[in-house]
């Protein structure tokens, strides 16, 4: 839905005459797919929010093309946060002519925890494995994980003495 148009971008409807449903709904669909915001996606299609909110409690099919078009745009979200914790962001820093690549590891840390039982049961699924058996296998390279870091730090902590 998004990639139909160029977000942001207003509808191209006859000076004075109201776009009809069908106009206007495959173009606040294809904004909202692309912001997960109904205001921008309505200003986009050339309506009033609560045009479109009357729409979607009338019209059941509607309704789910919303629904779908908000679940894609939640994707779109969630692929940008991916990125963006897998890259870094450039911040500046202080006193510097260039600013410094940080990454926020509490965040991916806690986006991981979200998902982490829905991959379980994907690679589950896929290696015709039961859940819970992949579930104890991240959860013992995390236990392994955290138990370097503590070691590393306590390591440090010894050779600053």
């Amino acid at each position: 839905m998004a990639d139909t148009k160029k977000s942001g971008q207003r509808g191209q409807h006859s000076a004075g005459r109201r776009p009809t449903f069908s106009e206007w709904s495959k173009l606040f669909l294809s904004e909202l797919a692309a912001t997960s915001n109904v205001r921008a996606a309505a200003r986009t299609a050339g309506v009033h929010t609560a045009t479109a909110y009357d729409a979607r409690r009338a019209d059941a099919e509607f309704n789910r093309k919303w629904q779908a078009a908000l679940c894609e745009g939640y994707d779109h979200l969630e692929m940008e946060l991916l990125h963006r914790l897998r890259m870094g962001e450039v911040k500046p820093a202080k006193d510097a002519k260039r600013g410094m690549r940080l990454w926020d590891n509490a965040t991916a840390f806690r986006l991981l925890s979200a998902h982490r039982e829905s991959a379980a049961q994907h690679r589950a699924a896929l290696d015709n494995e039961d859940a819970d058996a992949v579930l104890a296998s991240i959860d013992a390279k995390l236990d392994s994980m955290r138990e370097r870091a503590h070691k590393s730090a306590t390591s440090e902590a010894d050779d600053q003495e």
